[in-house]
This record gives structure tokens, sequence and C-alpha cells, in this order.
């Protein structure tokens, strides 16, 4: 059982744990593959995010995403979210219990849709789930994603209506 809860203060550590292989591997996320620990938690828990953890039945952060706006003023009502589960828990259904939550998690602070500005086309088993969650491709971004073994490949704008 997936339990998925607001992050604290102290799921720092389990969400670093997550998060460096994903930064480390530069295949998925548009951040330095050097970045710091420190640079990394500023950019995951920035002030217009909220974070939330998945936990498995001992208590351990599995997986994590942030909710915020994606943009401001009178396009403030879509959201935006960023995924990652723990290496070995891939495969598993972690990142749909995600996904979900995070819709009905959007719908209940009242957003009206849900945008992703940059799926990188070759991560297809997350292009698949997006769709799968029922998410369209509405624009495909040439060349926007520097993948670090494929080199320039393109990204997907993804958009799902929530009213």
């Amino acid at each position: 059982m997936i339990e998925i809860i607001t992050a604290e203060r102290a799921d720092w550590p389990g969400i670093w744990a997550i998060l460096e292989p994903v930064v480390r591997e530069g295949e998925t996320y548009p951040l330095d593959r050097d970045l710091s620990g420190e640079a990394v938690r500023a950019y995951w828990q920035a002030a217009d995010k909220q974070v939330f953890v998945a936990r498995d039945e001992k208590g351990g952060v599995i997986g994590t995403y942030y909710l915020k706006p994606n943009s401001t003023g009178p396009a403030a009502h879509v959201a935006n979210c960023g995924y990652a589960v723990r290496p070995d828990q891939r495969g598993k259904g972690v990142a749909q219990a995600l996904c979900r939550h995070s819709l009905e998690e959007a719908r209940r602070q009242g957003y009206r849709a849900m945008q992703y500005n940059l799926v990188v086309s070759t991560n297809t088993r997350a292009v698949r789930l997006w769709q799968h969650m029922g998410f369209a491709i509405i624009g495909t971004l040439p060349g926007a994603f520097h993948h670090p073994t494929l080199g320039y490949v393109d990204a997907y704008v993804m958009f799902q209506g929530l009213v």
C-alpha cells in the first residue's frame, strides 16, 4: 500500500535519494547533471511548489512530486507537476499513483487544467503513462532537450483539462 502525503522537512534525505540518480542520469529533467544536493533542493522545494512524498508500508520514501501553478496571474489556474520515483520502485505503479494523486489534489485546489512543459520524447515510459492518465501531446518542441547520449531530442508539451 502506497501512502502519499505532504512532504516534511525530515523527508529531504529520502527525496534526495530519489532525485540524485535522476539528476545524474540527465535524461529526463532540464537540470545540470552536476548540481549539488542543495541546488536541487532549492529547485524541487522552491517557494511556489507544494511537495508530496509516496511512502511504502515501512514508511520509506519511494516517490515524490511537486505541484505548482504553471504560470502566474490570469494563467495561474493551470497546474504543473514534476515527478520522480526511487529507481528500485520504477515499474511498480508508484508514478501512476503519484500522477493520480496530483490530479486529485490539483482539482481539490481549484486548478482547471494541468500542463507538463517539457516531457522528453525519449522518456517513453513517462509519455505512455501520462497519455494513459489522460494527457494529450499538444505540441512538440524540436530538439529542445540535450540528452547526454542521444544528443538533441524533441520534448513534448502535454495537457489535460481538469473540469
